[in-house]
């Protein structure tokens, strides 16, 4: 599966937001393939990832088969790599 990553611009990051995603590729490793999203691609899902409960940055210009699974506080990791095993691909 190819996840495309949207950053927030971190003007309140209340955790290391980077190391939320490395943590969630390690726990993927072999089964998602994160990358920073562009506009006019594809993807299978797409992961913001804001710094806190605002979770602002946008998205729309982004084109997934899946949606959008936004995520704004390292307590949410787990819940995110389970919610990303359920989709079937």
């Amino acid at each position: 599966m190819r996840c495309g990553v949207r950053f927030c611009g971190g003007c309140n990051p209340r955790y290391d937001r980077g190391k939320a995603l490395v943590t969630l590729e390690e726990g993927l490793k072999g089964e998602v393939d994160f990358v920073i999203a562009e506009e006019n691609v594809l993807y299978d899902l797409l992961l913001v990832i804001g710094g806190c409960t605002n979770c602002c940055a946008s998205y729309e210009q982004f084109n997934t088969k899946e949606g959008v699974i936004k995520m704004w506080d390292k307590t949410q990791i787990e819940k995110i790599a389970r919610a990303i095993k359920e989709l079937e691909f």
